[in-house]
Protein backbone atom coordinates (compact mmCIF):
# COMPACT_ATOMS: atom_id res chain seq x y z
CA UNK A 1 0.00 0.00 0.00
CA UNK A 2 1.32 3.42 -1.01
CA UNK A 3 -0.78 5.28 1.57
CA UNK A 4 1.02 7.87 3.67
CA UNK A 5 -0.16 9.02 7.09
CA UNK A 6 1.49 11.63 9.29
CA UNK A 7 3.56 10.86 12.36
CA UNK A 8 0.89 12.49 14.50
CA UNK A 9 -1.71 10.10 13.09
CA UNK A 10 0.58 7.17 13.86
CA UNK A 11 0.95 8.36 17.45
CA UNK A 12 -2.84 8.74 17.73
CA UNK A 13 -3.33 5.16 16.47
CA UNK A 14 -0.98 3.84 19.17
CA UNK A 15 -2.85 5.72 21.92
CA UNK A 16 -6.30 4.62 20.76
CA UNK A 17 -5.21 1.00 20.22
CA UNK A 18 -4.35 0.59 23.90
CA UNK A 19 -6.76 2.96 25.65
CA UNK A 20 -10.21 1.37 25.38
CA UNK A 21 -9.36 -2.15 26.54
CA UNK A 22 -6.69 -0.94 29.00
CA UNK A 23 -9.18 1.11 31.02
CA UNK A 24 -12.13 -1.14 30.23
CA UNK A 25 -11.39 -4.74 31.18
CA UNK A 26 -7.65 -4.88 31.91
CA UNK A 27 -7.73 -3.06 35.25
CA UNK A 28 -10.29 -5.44 36.74
CA UNK A 29 -8.13 -8.43 35.77
CA UNK A 30 -5.06 -6.92 37.45
CA UNK A 31 -7.02 -5.81 40.54
CA UNK A 32 -8.08 -9.40 41.15
CA UNK A 33 -4.40 -10.34 41.41
CA UNK A 34 -2.57 -7.40 43.04
CA UNK A 35 -5.25 -5.12 44.52
CA UNK A 36 -4.13 -1.50 44.89
CA UNK A 37 -0.87 -2.09 43.01
CA UNK A 38 -2.67 -2.08 39.65
CA UNK A 39 -1.14 1.31 38.84
CA UNK A 40 2.37 -0.10 39.41
CA UNK A 41 1.59 -3.11 37.18
CA UNK A 42 0.35 -0.67 34.51
CA UNK A 43 3.61 1.28 34.71
CA UNK A 44 5.73 -1.88 34.48
CA UNK A 45 3.75 -3.10 31.45
CA UNK A 46 4.26 0.25 29.71
CA UNK A 47 8.04 -0.06 30.07
CA UNK A 48 7.86 -3.56 28.61
CA UNK A 49 5.64 -2.27 25.79
CA UNK A 50 8.26 0.37 24.99
CA UNK A 51 10.91 -2.33 24.59
CA UNK A 52 8.70 -4.31 22.18
CA UNK A 53 7.86 -1.14 20.19
CA UNK A 54 11.60 -0.38 19.91
CA UNK A 55 12.14 -3.90 18.60
CA UNK A 56 9.41 -3.53 15.94
CA UNK A 57 10.72 -0.12 14.78
CA UNK A 58 14.26 -1.56 14.60
CA UNK A 59 13.03 -4.37 12.34
CA UNK A 60 10.95 -2.13 10.03
CA UNK A 61 13.72 0.47 9.64
CA UNK A 62 15.88 -2.19 8.00
CA UNK A 63 13.50 -2.17 5.02
CA UNK A 64 11.19 0.84 5.47
CA UNK A 65 8.95 0.04 2.50
CA UNK A 66 7.95 -3.39 3.87
CA UNK A 67 5.97 -4.45 6.93
CA UNK A 68 6.76 -7.50 9.09
CA UNK A 69 5.18 -9.85 6.55
CA UNK A 70 7.08 -8.35 3.60
CA UNK A 71 10.38 -8.54 5.47
CA UNK A 72 9.81 -12.21 6.27
CA UNK A 73 9.13 -12.92 2.59
CA UNK A 74 12.28 -11.08 1.52
CA UNK A 75 14.43 -13.00 3.99
CA UNK A 76 13.29 -16.60 3.49
CA UNK A 77 10.95 -16.59 0.52
CA UNK A 78 7.23 -16.23 -0.08
CA UNK A 79 6.18 -19.29 1.94
CA UNK A 80 7.85 -17.97 5.06
CA UNK A 81 6.12 -14.66 4.35
CA UNK A 82 2.78 -16.50 4.11
CA UNK A 83 3.52 -18.23 7.40
CA UNK A 84 4.15 -14.89 9.11
CA UNK A 85 0.96 -13.56 7.50
CA UNK A 86 -0.94 -16.54 8.97
CA UNK A 87 0.52 -15.86 12.45
CA UNK A 88 -0.45 -12.18 12.13
CA UNK A 89 -3.98 -13.11 11.08
CA UNK A 90 -4.35 -15.52 14.02
CA UNK A 91 -3.06 -12.79 16.35
CA UNK A 92 -5.71 -10.27 15.27
CA UNK A 93 -8.37 -12.98 15.21
CA UNK A 94 -7.55 -13.76 18.84
CA UNK A 95 -7.34 -10.02 19.65
CA UNK A 96 -10.86 -9.53 18.34
CA UNK A 97 -12.30 -11.57 21.21
CA UNK A 98 -11.11 -9.15 23.96
CA UNK A 99 -11.80 -6.12 21.71
CA UNK A 100 -15.40 -7.23 21.31
CA UNK A 101 -15.58 -8.03 25.04
CA UNK A 102 -14.72 -4.39 25.72
CA UNK A 103 -17.30 -3.16 23.20
CA UNK A 104 -20.11 -5.54 24.17
CA UNK A 105 -19.77 -5.44 27.97
CA UNK A 106 -19.66 -1.63 28.13
CA UNK A 107 -22.91 -1.31 26.19
CA UNK A 108 -24.81 -4.43 27.20
CA UNK A 109 -24.07 -4.47 30.93
CA UNK A 110 -24.70 -0.78 31.55
CA UNK A 111 -27.15 0.42 28.87
CA UNK A 112 -28.94 -2.35 26.99
CA UNK A 113 -29.01 -5.45 29.22
CA UNK A 114 -31.93 -7.01 27.33
CA UNK A 115 -30.38 -6.54 23.88
CA UNK A 116 -28.95 -9.67 22.22
CA UNK A 117 -25.17 -9.86 21.79
CA UNK A 118 -25.71 -10.30 18.04
CA UNK A 119 -26.95 -6.69 17.88
CA UNK A 120 -23.59 -5.34 19.09
CA UNK A 121 -21.65 -7.75 16.88
CA UNK A 122 -23.60 -6.60 13.80
CA UNK A 123 -23.07 -2.93 14.71
CA UNK A 124 -19.30 -3.51 14.94
CA UNK A 125 -19.39 -5.50 11.68
CA UNK A 126 -21.13 -2.73 9.73
CA UNK A 127 -19.07 0.14 11.15
CA UNK A 128 -15.77 -1.72 10.88
CA UNK A 129 -16.13 -3.02 7.33
CA UNK A 130 -17.40 0.34 6.06
CA UNK A 131 -14.49 2.25 7.62
CA UNK A 132 -11.61 0.02 6.54
CA UNK A 133 -12.82 0.08 2.94
CA UNK A 134 -11.69 3.73 2.84
CA UNK A 135 -8.26 2.91 4.24
CA UNK A 136 -5.99 3.57 7.19
CA UNK A 137 -5.79 7.32 6.63
CA UNK A 138 -9.51 7.74 7.40
CA UNK A 139 -9.19 5.70 10.59
CA UNK A 140 -6.04 7.64 11.54
CA UNK A 141 -7.86 10.97 11.19
CA UNK A 142 -10.62 9.63 13.43
CA UNK A 143 -7.95 8.50 15.92
CA UNK A 144 -6.66 12.08 16.13
CA UNK A 145 -10.14 13.23 17.18
CA UNK A 146 -10.22 10.25 19.52
CA UNK A 147 -7.17 11.57 21.39
CA UNK A 148 -9.01 14.82 22.18
CA UNK A 149 -12.01 12.76 23.33
CA UNK A 150 -9.72 10.77 25.63
CA UNK A 151 -8.29 13.97 27.12
CA UNK A 152 -11.80 15.38 27.68
CA UNK A 153 -12.99 12.13 29.31
CA UNK A 154 -9.98 11.97 31.63
CA UNK A 155 -10.38 15.60 32.72
CA UNK A 156 -14.10 15.18 33.41
CA UNK A 157 -13.59 11.98 35.36
CA UNK A 158 -10.79 13.50 37.41
CA UNK A 159 -12.91 16.55 38.28
CA UNK A 160 -15.80 14.31 39.29
CA UNK A 161 -13.73 11.89 41.38
CA UNK A 162 -11.02 13.78 43.27
CA UNK A 163 -13.35 14.74 46.13
CA UNK A 164 -13.86 11.02 46.88
CA UNK A 165 -10.22 10.00 46.42
CA UNK A 166 -8.52 8.33 49.40
CA UNK A 167 -4.77 7.86 48.92
CA UNK A 168 -4.69 5.36 51.80
CA UNK A 169 -6.24 2.80 49.46
CA UNK A 170 -2.96 2.81 47.47
CA UNK A 171 -0.89 1.87 50.52
CA UNK A 172 1.15 -0.16 51.15
CA UNK A 173 2.80 -0.59 47.75
CA UNK A 174 3.81 -4.07 46.58
CA UNK A 175 1.46 -5.56 49.14
CA UNK A 176 1.29 -8.77 47.09
CA UNK A 177 5.05 -8.75 46.44
CA UNK A 178 7.19 -7.34 43.63
CA UNK A 179 7.25 -10.48 41.49
CA UNK A 180 3.49 -10.94 41.64
CA UNK A 181 3.00 -7.31 40.59
CA UNK A 182 5.33 -7.83 37.63
CA UNK A 183 3.44 -11.02 36.72
CA UNK A 184 0.10 -9.16 36.86
CA UNK A 185 1.46 -6.65 34.31
CA UNK A 186 1.01 -9.34 31.65
CA UNK A 187 -2.66 -8.33 31.34
CA UNK A 188 -1.69 -4.81 30.26
CA UNK A 189 1.11 -6.22 28.10
CA UNK A 190 -1.63 -7.66 25.88
CA UNK A 191 -2.84 -4.11 25.16
CA UNK A 192 0.65 -3.03 24.12
CA UNK A 193 0.98 -6.21 22.06
CA UNK A 194 -1.97 -5.12 19.90
CA UNK A 195 -0.42 -1.70 19.46
CA UNK A 196 3.05 -2.96 18.54
CA UNK A 197 1.92 -5.58 16.00
CA UNK A 198 -0.38 -2.94 14.50
CA UNK A 199 2.72 -0.70 14.22
CA UNK A 200 4.52 -3.54 12.43
CA UNK A 201 1.82 -3.45 9.73
CA UNK A 202 1.23 0.32 9.56
CA UNK A 203 4.77 1.77 9.89
CA UNK A 204 5.66 1.53 6.16
CA UNK A 205 2.67 3.82 5.50
CA UNK A 206 3.96 6.49 7.91
CA UNK A 207 5.78 9.46 6.39
CA UNK A 208 9.19 10.69 7.61
CA UNK A 209 10.84 7.47 8.76
CA UNK A 210 13.53 9.43 10.65
CA UNK A 211 10.99 10.27 13.37
CA UNK A 212 9.35 6.82 13.65
CA UNK A 213 11.14 6.06 16.91
CA UNK A 214 10.39 9.46 18.42
CA UNK A 215 6.69 9.33 17.58
CA UNK A 216 6.39 5.67 18.59
CA UNK A 217 7.76 6.38 22.06
CA UNK A 218 5.70 9.58 22.27
CA UNK A 219 2.59 7.48 21.61
CA UNK A 220 3.62 5.05 24.36
CA UNK A 221 4.35 7.90 26.79
CA UNK A 222 1.06 9.70 26.20
CA UNK A 223 -0.81 6.41 26.23
CA UNK A 224 0.65 5.62 29.65
CA UNK A 225 -0.34 9.06 31.00
CA UNK A 226 -3.92 8.69 29.72
CA UNK A 227 -4.30 5.13 31.05
CA UNK A 228 -2.51 5.22 34.42
CA UNK A 229 -4.94 7.79 35.83
CA UNK A 230 -7.67 5.12 35.79
CA UNK A 231 -6.08 2.48 38.06
CA UNK A 232 -5.03 5.20 40.52
CA UNK A 233 -8.56 6.62 40.70
CA UNK A 234 -10.24 3.21 40.71
CA UNK A 235 -8.12 2.10 43.67
CA UNK A 236 -8.47 5.41 45.50
CA UNK A 237 -12.19 5.98 44.90
CA UNK A 238 -13.78 2.54 44.52
CA UNK A 239 -11.17 0.62 46.57
CA UNK A 240 -9.14 -2.25 45.05
CA UNK A 241 -11.58 -4.85 46.40
CA UNK A 242 -14.54 -3.18 44.68
CA UNK A 243 -12.68 -2.71 41.36
CA UNK A 244 -11.75 -6.41 41.41
CA UNK A 245 -15.43 -7.42 41.48
CA UNK A 246 -16.24 -5.92 38.06
CA UNK A 247 -15.29 -7.03 34.57
CA UNK A 248 -15.70 -3.43 33.36
CA UNK A 249 -14.48 -1.55 36.43
CA UNK A 250 -14.16 1.77 34.58
CA UNK A 251 -17.95 2.00 34.15
CA UNK A 252 -18.45 1.54 37.88
CA UNK A 253 -15.85 4.26 38.33
CA UNK A 254 -17.85 6.50 36.00
CA UNK A 255 -20.98 5.88 38.09
CA UNK A 256 -19.14 7.11 41.18
CA UNK A 257 -18.13 10.44 39.62
CA UNK A 258 -20.24 13.59 39.58
CA UNK A 259 -19.83 17.33 39.08
CA UNK A 260 -22.16 19.66 40.95
CA UNK A 261 -25.88 18.92 41.13
CA UNK A 262 -26.68 18.28 37.47
CA UNK A 263 -24.13 15.84 36.06
CA UNK A 264 -24.71 12.70 38.10
CA UNK A 265 -24.56 9.94 35.49
CA UNK A 266 -21.16 9.75 33.85
CA UNK A 267 -21.92 6.57 31.92
CA UNK A 268 -23.36 8.40 28.90
CA UNK A 269 -20.56 10.98 28.97
CA UNK A 270 -18.02 8.19 29.14
CA UNK A 271 -19.48 6.25 26.23
CA UNK A 272 -19.68 9.43 24.12
CA UNK A 273 -15.96 10.17 24.57
CA UNK A 274 -14.93 6.51 24.77
CA UNK A 275 -16.58 5.53 21.48
CA UNK A 276 -13.85 6.70 19.10
CA UNK A 277 -11.16 4.76 20.94
CA UNK A 278 -13.01 1.43 20.92
CA UNK A 279 -14.06 1.96 17.29
CA UNK A 280 -10.41 2.58 16.38
CA UNK A 281 -9.50 -0.74 18.02
CA UNK A 282 -12.24 -2.53 16.08
CA UNK A 283 -11.32 -0.94 12.74
CA UNK A 284 -7.55 -1.35 13.03
CA UNK A 285 -7.88 -4.99 14.13
CA UNK A 286 -10.06 -5.64 11.07
CA UNK A 287 -7.69 -3.73 8.80
CA UNK A 288 -4.56 -5.53 9.99
CA UNK A 289 -6.29 -8.92 9.77
CA UNK A 290 -7.43 -8.09 6.22
CA UNK A 291 -3.89 -7.09 5.20
CA UNK A 292 -2.56 -10.36 6.65
CA UNK A 293 -5.24 -12.33 4.76
CA UNK A 294 -4.43 -10.45 1.53
CA UNK A 295 -0.72 -11.30 1.77
CA UNK A 296 -1.44 -14.87 2.78
CA UNK A 297 -3.46 -15.30 -0.45
CA UNK A 298 -1.02 -13.30 -2.58
CA UNK A 299 -3.53 -10.59 -3.58
CA UNK A 300 -2.68 -6.99 -4.45
CA UNK A 301 -5.53 -5.27 -2.59
CA UNK A 302 -6.83 -6.06 0.89
CA UNK A 303 -10.32 -4.77 -0.01
CA UNK A 304 -11.06 -8.05 -1.79
CA UNK A 305 -10.86 -9.95 1.51
CA UNK A 306 -12.57 -7.44 3.82
CA UNK A 307 -15.89 -9.30 3.84
CA UNK A 308 -14.60 -12.86 4.52
CA UNK A 309 -12.13 -11.53 7.10
CA UNK A 310 -14.85 -9.56 8.88
CA UNK A 311 -17.18 -12.57 8.93
CA UNK A 312 -14.47 -14.79 10.49
CA UNK A 313 -13.48 -12.20 13.11
CA UNK A 314 -17.05 -11.35 14.10
CA UNK A 315 -18.09 -15.00 14.25
CA UNK A 316 -15.20 -15.58 16.66
CA UNK A 317 -16.11 -12.45 18.65
CA UNK A 318 -19.71 -13.65 18.93
CA UNK A 319 -18.69 -17.15 20.04
CA UNK A 320 -16.27 -15.84 22.68
CA UNK A 321 -18.68 -13.28 24.16
CA UNK A 322 -21.88 -15.32 23.99
CA UNK A 323 -20.75 -16.87 27.29
CA UNK A 324 -19.33 -14.27 29.71
CA UNK A 325 -17.36 -16.89 31.65
CA UNK A 326 -15.73 -18.08 28.43
CA UNK A 327 -14.93 -14.47 27.50
CA UNK A 328 -13.21 -13.79 30.84
CA UNK A 329 -11.35 -17.12 30.76
CA UNK A 330 -10.04 -16.36 27.26
CA UNK A 331 -9.19 -12.75 28.21
CA UNK A 332 -7.15 -13.76 31.24
CA UNK A 333 -5.79 -17.03 29.86
CA UNK A 334 -5.22 -17.94 26.23
CA UNK A 335 -5.17 -14.34 24.97
CA UNK A 336 -2.31 -13.43 27.34
CA UNK A 337 -0.06 -16.20 26.00
CA UNK A 338 -1.00 -15.71 22.33
CA UNK A 339 -0.54 -11.93 22.38
CA UNK A 340 2.73 -11.77 24.30
CA UNK A 341 4.14 -14.77 22.46
CA UNK A 342 3.49 -13.22 19.03
CA UNK A 343 4.40 -9.63 20.03
CA UNK A 344 7.79 -10.71 21.40
CA UNK A 345 8.50 -13.75 19.26
CA UNK A 346 7.60 -12.51 15.77
CA UNK A 347 9.72 -9.32 15.59
CA UNK A 348 12.54 -11.08 17.48
CA UNK A 349 12.54 -13.93 14.94
CA UNK A 350 12.60 -11.54 11.96
CA UNK A 351 15.35 -9.46 13.60
CA UNK A 352 17.54 -12.53 14.17
CA UNK A 353 16.84 -13.86 10.65
CA UNK A 354 17.78 -10.45 9.26
CA UNK A 355 21.09 -10.62 11.10
CA UNK A 356 21.96 -14.02 9.63
CA UNK A 357 20.70 -13.19 6.12
CA UNK A 358 21.91 -9.59 6.05
CA UNK A 359 23.89 -10.00 2.82
CA UNK A 360 21.00 -11.71 1.05
CA UNK A 361 18.61 -8.93 2.00
CA UNK A 362 21.09 -6.24 0.95
CA UNK A 363 21.55 -7.85 -2.48
CA UNK A 364 17.77 -7.99 -3.02
CA UNK A 365 17.36 -4.35 -2.06
CA UNK A 366 20.24 -3.27 -4.37
CA UNK A 367 18.76 -5.31 -7.25
CA UNK A 368 15.34 -3.73 -6.74
CA UNK A 369 16.82 -0.22 -6.60
CA UNK A 370 18.69 -0.91 -9.87
CA UNK A 371 15.39 -1.76 -11.58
Amino acid sequence: MKVQISNGMFMALIINMIYAKAIGVTQGSMAREVGGDIWIATLIATIQGGVIMFLVILVIRRMPEGDLIDQAARLLGKWFGKFVALITFIFFLAAYGPVMSTFVFHLKDYFLPEAPILLFIMAAFLLGTYAIYFGVEVIARMALIGVFSIIALNILLMLGSLSEFDIRELRPTFQMGFLRTVWASRHHNTDWAMSTIMAGIVLPMVANKETWGKMGFAGIGYGMVFVIMWPILEAGVLSPETAAQYIVSCMQMARSAQIGYFVHRYEMIMIAFFALSILTQIMMSLLCASVAMQKMLGLKDYRKVILPTAIILHAFGYWINFDKNRAVDFLEGWWVYISIGVAVGLPSLILVMGFFFKKKLKKKLVAEDAK
